[in-house]
């Protein structure tokens, strides 16, 4: 069965990487332009959005909008990864309490400068840090400003390696073992985490997504298409602008269009355009005028 473009959302099992799931999703539904919406580490889990066909060129508007993650960080344990994939580097017992870490934790709302990792998918001179990594290279890195919206503990268990749960929401690029890691520092030591879940991408969640076992099962049973969210139903954060229908194929074929249409919408904010359920297109205020940004064939 053919599947239109849309979205598909997967809740990523641990030990997959982001690559593995598109490269799986390709075959299942023998689309071979698929992407996502954000890297998640192998260990982490949850909410992987994909982007289909034509869709894949929408995936940016999903992959700007705020990440919601719940975490649990092991303080005074360091790994080279920051997380439990990678090698213990070193042990130094950490008695701090729970209030210590949430009053810490609190302070990192807003922009914040952070340091991406060694083991991480950035380039610097056309490399992926974790490829250099990997054979045994470091290399300094520039800090990065990222935005945490929310941070709070939720789950303390003392010791002299403290187990720390907490759920963040962030901004685009944000390393939440970075930022406990971070947290850790602040407290005179060094982190890593133990467990990652994605719970949310903008107004997108985890409650709506489909593990791979299952997906694999709707694929044998040719129903693939019930996992397909269309344009318009992913990029539901999007204000809608109703097109009239003497202006419907104008919109089509990407014609500027006066401001007038989108009403109270702001300059350089994106839109839906709709026809009815349809989306045509993404469009932007960009100065006086209503200019494409993205048609849907």
């Amino acid at each position: 069965m053919s599947v239109g473009p849309g979205f598909v959302l997967v809740d990523k099992a641990t030990g997959w990487t982001s690559h593995d799931v598109v490269a799986k999703a390709r075959t299942l539904f023998r689309i071979r332009k698929i992407g996502h919406a954000g890297t998640l580490d192998p260990m982490a889990t949850g909410l992987l959005v994909l982007g289909l066909g034509a869709a894949t060129r929408l995936l940016r508007f999903i992959t700007d909008q705020p990440k919601e993650y719940v975490a649990t960080a092991c303080f005074g344990v360091t790994t080279d990864t920051l997380d439990a994939d990678g090698e213990v580097l070193d042990r130094t017992p950490m008695e701090v309490g729970a209030a210590d870490v949430a009053e810490v934790m609190a302070g990192y709302v807003g922009e914040v400068l952070q340091v991406p990792p060694m083991f991480s998918a950035v380039r610097v001179g056309g490399k992926r840090l974790h490829d250099l990594a990997r054979s045994g290279h470091k290399i300094e890195r520039s800090p990065r400003s990222v935005r945490v919206d929310r941070i709070g503990l939720e789950g303390f268990e003392p010791g002299v390696y403290p187990l720390v749960r907490f759920r963040v929401v962030g901004g685009r690029g944000l390393y939440v073992r970075v930022l406990a890691d971070d947290v850790a520092k602040a407290l005179g030591g060094r982190a890593h985490l133990t467990a990652l879940r994605r719970v949310r991408n903008g107004v997108l969640s985890v409650e709506n997504a489909t593990g791979i076992d299952r997906i694999v099962a709707l694929c044998r049973e040719d129903r693939l298409d019930r996992l397909v969210l269309t344009p318009n139903q992913g990029l539901a954060h999007l204000p809608p602008v109703e097109v009239p229908e003497d202006l419907v194929g104008a919109v089509s074929n990407g014609r500027r269009l006066p401001t007038e249409l989108v009403g109270s919408a702001r300059a350089d904010e994106p839109v839906r355009m709709v026809a009815g359920m349809r989306m045509l297109a993404v469009y932007r205020i960009r100065g006086d005028r209503l200019s494409p940004e993205v048609v849907l064939p």
